[in-house]
Protein backbone atom coordinates (compact mmCIF):
# COMPACT_ATOMS: atom_id res chain seq x y z
CA UNK A 1 0.00 0.00 0.00
CA UNK A 2 1.92 2.88 -1.44
CA UNK A 3 0.65 5.97 0.54
CA UNK A 4 2.07 8.26 -2.54
CA UNK A 5 0.28 6.45 -5.35
CA UNK A 6 -2.72 6.66 -3.34
CA UNK A 7 -2.72 10.38 -3.33
CA UNK A 8 -1.75 10.78 -7.01
CA UNK A 9 -4.82 8.56 -7.74
CA UNK A 10 -6.47 11.43 -5.79
CA UNK A 11 -5.59 13.85 -7.41
CA UNK A 12 -5.82 12.21 -11.25
CA UNK A 13 -9.64 11.71 -10.12
CA UNK A 14 -9.73 15.53 -8.71
CA UNK A 15 -8.21 16.82 -12.14
CA UNK A 16 -10.12 14.19 -14.18
CA UNK A 17 -12.80 15.08 -16.71
CA UNK A 18 -15.22 13.33 -15.22
CA UNK A 19 -15.09 15.36 -12.10
CA UNK A 20 -15.29 18.40 -13.71
CA UNK A 21 -18.52 17.14 -15.42
CA UNK A 22 -20.08 16.33 -12.05
CA UNK A 23 -19.00 20.11 -10.86
CA UNK A 24 -21.05 21.43 -13.59
CA UNK A 25 -23.99 19.09 -13.05
CA UNK A 26 -23.72 20.19 -9.42
CA UNK A 27 -23.89 23.81 -10.13
CA UNK A 28 -26.96 22.74 -12.23
CA UNK A 29 -28.70 20.94 -9.48
CA UNK A 30 -27.66 23.55 -6.80
CA UNK A 31 -29.26 25.81 -9.08
CA UNK A 32 -32.75 24.13 -8.60
CA UNK A 33 -32.10 22.86 -5.07
CA UNK A 34 -29.99 25.07 -3.16
CA UNK A 35 -31.20 28.49 -4.53
CA UNK A 36 -34.64 28.06 -5.62
CA UNK A 37 -35.42 24.84 -2.96
CA UNK A 38 -36.48 22.76 -5.77
CA UNK A 39 -35.78 18.75 -4.90
CA UNK A 40 -34.98 17.39 -8.30
CA UNK A 41 -34.34 13.81 -7.97
CA UNK A 42 -34.53 13.16 -11.72
CA UNK A 43 -31.65 15.48 -12.46
CA UNK A 44 -30.12 12.71 -14.07
CA UNK A 45 -32.11 12.85 -16.67
CA UNK A 46 -30.97 15.99 -18.14
CA UNK A 47 -27.14 14.78 -18.57
CA UNK A 48 -28.49 11.46 -20.28
CA UNK A 49 -30.64 13.67 -22.70
CA UNK A 50 -27.64 15.38 -23.63
CA UNK A 51 -25.43 12.71 -23.68
CA UNK A 52 -28.11 10.81 -26.28
CA UNK A 53 -28.59 14.09 -27.96
CA UNK A 54 -25.02 14.25 -28.52
CA UNK A 55 -24.05 10.41 -29.59
CA UNK A 56 -27.53 9.91 -31.44
CA UNK A 57 -27.08 12.73 -33.97
CA UNK A 58 -23.34 11.94 -34.33
CA UNK A 59 -24.27 8.27 -35.17
CA UNK A 60 -26.61 9.61 -37.76
CA UNK A 61 -24.21 11.23 -39.70
CA UNK A 62 -24.75 14.75 -38.39
CA UNK A 63 -21.49 16.97 -36.92
CA UNK A 64 -20.36 17.36 -33.44
CA UNK A 65 -21.02 20.84 -32.89
CA UNK A 66 -24.36 19.70 -34.18
CA UNK A 67 -24.98 17.04 -32.00
CA UNK A 68 -24.20 20.07 -29.05
CA UNK A 69 -26.92 21.71 -30.52
CA UNK A 70 -29.16 19.08 -30.73
CA UNK A 71 -28.58 18.13 -26.75
CA UNK A 72 -29.17 21.48 -25.76
CA UNK A 73 -32.28 21.48 -27.93
CA UNK A 74 -33.28 17.63 -26.45
CA UNK A 75 -32.80 18.57 -22.48
CA UNK A 76 -34.57 21.57 -23.16
CA UNK A 77 -37.67 19.91 -24.59
CA UNK A 78 -37.02 17.10 -21.74
CA UNK A 79 -36.53 20.02 -18.76
CA UNK A 80 -39.91 21.48 -19.90
CA UNK A 81 -42.32 18.37 -20.49
CA UNK A 82 -40.91 17.65 -16.71
CA UNK A 83 -40.95 21.12 -15.09
CA UNK A 84 -44.40 22.48 -16.72
CA UNK A 85 -46.92 19.58 -14.98
CA UNK A 86 -44.65 19.41 -11.43
CA UNK A 87 -43.06 22.48 -10.46
CA UNK A 88 -46.43 23.59 -8.72
CA UNK A 89 -46.73 20.31 -6.72
CA UNK A 90 -45.18 19.78 -3.17
CA UNK A 91 -41.67 19.13 -2.55
CA UNK A 92 -42.42 15.39 -1.85
CA UNK A 93 -44.75 15.03 -5.32
CA UNK A 94 -42.02 16.80 -7.08
CA UNK A 95 -39.32 14.47 -6.38
CA UNK A 96 -41.43 11.74 -6.86
CA UNK A 97 -42.15 12.70 -10.01
CA UNK A 98 -39.24 14.00 -10.90
CA UNK A 99 -37.45 10.74 -10.51
CA UNK A 100 -39.99 8.93 -12.43
CA UNK A 101 -39.58 11.02 -15.10
CA UNK A 102 -36.05 9.99 -15.47
CA UNK A 103 -36.49 6.43 -15.06
CA UNK A 104 -38.81 6.47 -17.91
CA UNK A 105 -36.16 8.46 -19.75
CA UNK A 106 -33.62 5.66 -19.08
CA UNK A 107 -35.94 2.55 -19.66
CA UNK A 108 -37.00 4.01 -23.05
CA UNK A 109 -33.51 4.79 -23.85
CA UNK A 110 -31.94 1.00 -23.03
CA UNK A 111 -35.26 -0.80 -24.53
CA UNK A 112 -35.13 -2.85 -27.63
CA UNK A 113 -37.35 -1.14 -30.13
CA UNK A 114 -35.27 1.94 -29.18
CA UNK A 115 -32.31 -0.07 -30.03
CA UNK A 116 -31.40 0.66 -33.72
CA UNK A 117 -31.57 4.54 -32.99
CA UNK A 118 -30.08 4.22 -28.99
CA UNK A 119 -27.77 1.30 -29.04
CA UNK A 120 -30.01 -0.47 -26.46
CA UNK A 121 -28.38 -1.84 -23.51
CA UNK A 122 -25.31 -1.75 -25.64
CA UNK A 123 -25.48 2.12 -25.81
CA UNK A 124 -23.46 4.15 -28.26
CA UNK A 125 -19.99 4.17 -29.00
CA UNK A 126 -17.19 6.74 -30.40
CA UNK A 127 -18.68 9.80 -31.50
CA UNK A 128 -16.08 12.67 -30.38
CA UNK A 129 -13.67 12.10 -32.94
CA UNK A 130 -14.07 15.36 -34.10
CA UNK A 131 -13.70 17.00 -30.52
CA UNK A 132 -10.52 15.30 -30.19
CA UNK A 133 -8.97 15.88 -34.08
CA UNK A 134 -8.96 19.80 -32.96
CA UNK A 135 -6.57 19.03 -30.12
CA UNK A 136 -4.02 22.14 -29.72
CA UNK A 137 -1.52 19.28 -28.09
CA UNK A 138 0.48 16.34 -30.13
CA UNK A 139 -0.01 12.96 -28.92
CA UNK A 140 2.64 12.87 -25.73
CA UNK A 141 2.83 12.81 -22.13
CA UNK A 142 1.96 15.81 -20.00
CA UNK A 143 2.77 16.10 -16.59
CA UNK A 144 -0.06 18.45 -14.29
CA UNK A 145 2.55 18.15 -11.05
CA UNK A 146 2.54 14.61 -10.05
CA UNK A 147 -0.19 13.61 -12.61
CA UNK A 148 0.57 12.42 -16.21
CA UNK A 149 -1.70 12.67 -18.48
CA UNK A 150 -2.05 11.91 -22.38
CA UNK A 151 -2.52 14.87 -25.01
CA UNK A 152 -5.65 13.74 -25.88
CA UNK A 153 -6.68 13.80 -22.22
CA UNK A 154 -5.41 16.93 -21.44
CA UNK A 155 -7.34 18.34 -24.49
CA UNK A 156 -10.30 17.53 -23.11
CA UNK A 157 -9.48 18.76 -19.47
CA UNK A 158 -8.59 22.52 -20.43
CA UNK A 159 -11.81 22.52 -22.14
CA UNK A 160 -14.12 20.85 -19.21
CA UNK A 161 -12.55 23.08 -16.36
CA UNK A 162 -12.69 26.21 -18.85
CA UNK A 163 -16.82 25.36 -19.11
CA UNK A 164 -16.69 25.20 -15.22
CA UNK A 165 -15.39 28.41 -14.69
CA UNK A 166 -17.32 30.02 -17.24
CA UNK A 167 -20.79 28.25 -15.94
CA UNK A 168 -20.05 29.30 -12.62
CA UNK A 169 -18.53 32.83 -13.39
CA UNK A 170 -21.94 33.37 -15.65
CA UNK A 171 -24.10 32.04 -12.56
CA UNK A 172 -22.60 34.25 -10.17
CA UNK A 173 -23.32 37.23 -12.28
CA UNK A 174 -26.81 36.00 -12.85
CA UNK A 175 -27.84 35.20 -9.18
CA UNK A 176 -26.31 38.20 -7.20
CA UNK A 177 -28.91 40.76 -9.32
CA UNK A 178 -32.51 40.63 -8.73
CA UNK A 179 -32.92 37.18 -10.76
CA UNK A 180 -31.11 35.86 -7.58
CA UNK A 181 -33.42 37.60 -5.36
CA UNK A 182 -36.14 36.36 -6.64
CA UNK A 183 -35.09 32.89 -6.06
CA UNK A 184 -34.21 33.19 -2.63
CA UNK A 185 -37.66 34.53 -1.93
CA UNK A 186 -39.63 31.72 -3.90
CA UNK A 187 -37.05 29.52 -1.81
CA UNK A 188 -37.77 31.52 1.83
CA UNK A 189 -41.55 32.35 1.55
CA UNK A 190 -42.94 31.36 -1.71
CA UNK A 191 -46.19 32.82 -0.84
CA UNK A 192 -44.94 35.97 0.35
CA UNK A 193 -43.38 36.47 -3.22
CA UNK A 194 -46.89 35.82 -5.59
CA UNK A 195 -48.86 38.01 -2.66
CA UNK A 196 -45.79 41.12 -4.53
CA UNK A 197 -47.22 40.06 -7.91
CA UNK A 198 -44.80 38.06 -8.85
CA UNK A 199 -45.25 34.67 -10.88
CA UNK A 200 -43.54 32.25 -9.49
CA UNK A 201 -44.77 29.24 -11.50
CA UNK A 202 -42.45 30.81 -14.48
CA UNK A 203 -39.67 31.38 -11.94
CA UNK A 204 -39.60 27.46 -11.30
CA UNK A 205 -39.61 26.44 -15.25
CA UNK A 206 -36.92 28.67 -15.51
CA UNK A 207 -34.74 27.30 -13.15
CA UNK A 208 -35.83 23.44 -14.23
CA UNK A 209 -34.82 24.76 -18.01
CA UNK A 210 -31.72 26.32 -17.25
CA UNK A 211 -30.57 24.07 -14.26
CA UNK A 212 -31.34 21.29 -17.04
CA UNK A 213 -29.35 22.86 -19.83
CA UNK A 214 -26.26 22.66 -16.90
CA UNK A 215 -27.56 18.55 -16.95
CA UNK A 216 -26.76 18.47 -20.50
CA UNK A 217 -23.50 20.15 -20.95
CA UNK A 218 -22.80 17.91 -17.86
CA UNK A 219 -23.84 14.90 -19.71
CA UNK A 220 -21.96 15.81 -22.89
CA UNK A 221 -18.59 16.19 -21.18
CA UNK A 222 -18.77 12.71 -19.88
CA UNK A 223 -20.01 10.90 -22.70
CA UNK A 224 -16.90 12.77 -24.57
CA UNK A 225 -14.60 11.31 -21.81
CA UNK A 226 -16.10 8.13 -22.15
CA UNK A 227 -16.72 8.17 -25.72
CA UNK A 228 -19.95 6.16 -25.08
CA UNK A 229 -23.11 6.51 -23.62
CA UNK A 230 -24.84 4.09 -21.82
CA UNK A 231 -28.69 4.39 -20.24
CA UNK A 232 -27.14 2.53 -17.10
CA UNK A 233 -24.78 5.14 -16.76
CA UNK A 234 -27.67 7.66 -16.20
CA UNK A 235 -29.65 5.64 -13.31
CA UNK A 236 -31.03 8.01 -9.90
CA UNK A 237 -27.68 7.11 -8.14
CA UNK A 238 -26.04 9.32 -10.74
CA UNK A 239 -28.33 12.28 -8.95
CA UNK A 240 -27.94 10.80 -5.12
CA UNK A 241 -24.01 11.44 -5.83
CA UNK A 242 -25.04 15.07 -7.00
CA UNK A 243 -26.94 15.74 -3.64
CA UNK A 244 -23.88 14.43 -2.18
CA UNK A 245 -21.75 16.81 -3.48
CA UNK A 246 -23.89 19.68 -3.33
CA UNK A 247 -24.48 19.18 -0.03
CA UNK A 248 -20.58 18.50 1.15
CA UNK A 249 -19.98 21.66 -0.89
CA UNK A 250 -22.43 23.69 0.43
CA UNK A 251 -26.03 24.75 -0.51
CA UNK A 252 -27.23 28.45 -2.05
CA UNK A 253 -23.27 29.14 -3.18
CA UNK A 254 -22.60 29.61 -6.45
CA UNK A 255 -18.48 28.04 -6.00
CA UNK A 256 -19.34 25.48 -3.54
CA UNK A 257 -20.21 23.11 -5.52
CA UNK A 258 -17.12 22.58 -7.55
CA UNK A 259 -15.30 22.11 -4.35
CA UNK A 260 -17.69 19.40 -3.21
CA UNK A 261 -16.72 18.17 -6.45
CA UNK A 262 -13.29 17.90 -6.42
CA UNK A 263 -13.37 17.05 -2.05
CA UNK A 264 -15.65 14.14 -3.62
CA UNK A 265 -13.62 12.07 -5.92
CA UNK A 266 -10.59 13.11 -3.57
CA UNK A 267 -12.41 11.11 -1.05
CA UNK A 268 -13.73 7.98 -3.16
CA UNK A 269 -10.60 7.72 -4.76
CA UNK A 270 -8.30 7.81 -1.43
CA UNK A 271 -10.64 5.64 0.26
CA UNK A 272 -10.81 3.26 -2.75
CA UNK A 273 -7.15 3.33 -2.87
CA UNK A 274 -6.81 2.38 0.33
CA UNK A 275 -9.25 -0.51 1.33
CA UNK A 276 -7.97 -2.50 -1.89
CA UNK A 277 -4.49 -2.01 -0.16
CA UNK A 278 -5.93 -3.50 3.03
CA UNK A 279 -7.89 -6.16 0.58
CA UNK A 280 -4.31 -7.05 -1.26
CA UNK A 281 -2.98 -7.55 2.03
CA UNK A 282 -5.55 -9.19 3.25
CA UNK A 283 -5.92 -11.77 0.33
CA UNK A 284 -2.13 -12.65 1.13
CA UNK A 285 -2.71 -13.63 4.57
CA UNK A 286 -5.71 -15.75 3.68
CA UNK A 287 -8.37 -12.99 4.94
CA UNK A 288 -12.04 -12.78 3.86
CA UNK A 289 -11.68 -9.08 3.25
CA UNK A 290 -11.09 -8.72 -1.13
CA UNK A 291 -10.79 -6.58 -3.77
CA UNK A 292 -14.85 -6.79 -3.74
CA UNK A 293 -15.63 -6.31 -0.51
CA UNK A 294 -13.45 -3.40 -1.13
CA UNK A 295 -15.17 -1.61 -3.92
CA UNK A 296 -18.53 -1.93 -2.02
CA UNK A 297 -17.23 -0.57 1.46
CA UNK A 298 -15.81 2.75 -0.18
CA UNK A 299 -19.30 3.87 -0.33
CA UNK A 300 -20.10 2.75 2.91
CA UNK A 301 -17.17 4.95 3.84
CA UNK A 302 -18.29 7.97 1.81
CA UNK A 303 -21.42 7.75 3.35
CA UNK A 304 -20.67 7.72 6.64
CA UNK A 305 -18.23 11.19 5.85
CA UNK A 306 -21.60 12.67 4.26
CA UNK A 307 -23.86 11.91 7.30
CA UNK A 308 -20.43 13.13 9.72
CA UNK A 309 -20.75 16.18 7.36
CA UNK A 310 -24.52 17.05 7.24
CA UNK A 311 -24.36 16.74 11.18
CA UNK A 312 -21.38 18.76 12.13
CA UNK A 313 -20.99 21.01 8.81
CA UNK A 314 -24.68 21.11 7.80
CA UNK A 315 -23.59 24.56 5.64
CA UNK A 316 -21.26 22.54 3.71
CA UNK A 317 -17.49 21.97 4.25
CA UNK A 318 -17.09 24.76 2.63
CA UNK A 319 -19.32 27.41 4.04
CA UNK A 320 -18.58 29.81 7.21
CA UNK A 321 -20.66 28.32 9.83
CA UNK A 322 -22.92 31.16 10.50
CA UNK A 323 -22.22 32.98 7.09
CA UNK A 324 -25.58 34.36 5.71
CA UNK A 325 -27.11 33.34 2.72
CA UNK A 326 -28.53 35.52 -0.12
CA UNK A 327 -30.99 38.04 1.31
CA UNK A 328 -34.77 37.08 0.31
CA UNK A 329 -36.17 40.49 -0.89
CA UNK A 330 -38.86 40.78 -4.06
CA UNK A 331 -36.97 41.62 -7.10
CA UNK A 332 -38.86 44.98 -8.55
Amino acid sequence: MDGMSILVDGLRAALAPTCAAYAIAALGLNLQFGFAGLINLGFAGSMAAGAYGLAVTVSLGGGFWLGILMALIATGLFSLLVALPTVRLRADYLAMTTIAAAEILRLVLRSSWAQPLTGGVYGIQRFADEFYALSPFPADQYALGPVIVSGRTLWLLVVAWALVALIALGLWLLLRGPWGRLLAGVREDESLVTSFGKNTFLVKVQVMLLGGLLGAIAGVVLAVDQQNVNPDNFAATTTFLLFAIVILGGRAKVFTPILGAVAFWLIISMTDGVLRGIADLSSASGGWFGQEQAGAMRYVLVGIVLILAIVFRPNGLFVRSGAPRMKATVAA
